[in-house]
């Protein structure tokens, strides 16, 4: 991986707990911020294609209301489910 030097402009309260926090997990205050920012960019980050999960579709059109009450019966009912 290379690295790319960077300017960030903090708090001074912002920047000693991100130091107090790096020294008591034993890691850098970069590494630190990097997870930030690694997870800034989950949390932001815009999809523009689906997932590419599988759709079921089960002709029922009630199926979305009854949802509960038919894993309940699958699960712990009488169609073999596991206990």
């Amino acid at each position: 991986m290379t690295l790319k030097r960077t300017t960030v402009y903090l708090e001074d309260e912002v920047l000693r707990e991100i130091k107090e926090t790096a020294a008591r997990r034993g890691m850098s205050e970069a590494e630190l911020i990097r997870q930030g920012v690694d997870l800034a960019i989950a949390s932001n980050r815009m999809w523009d294609e689906p997932a590419g999960l599988p759709v079921f579709d089960s002709g029922d059109p009630a199926f979305a209301e009854r949802s509960d009450d038919i894993l309940r019966e699958t699960r712990f009912g009488s169609r073999g489910g596991a206990a």
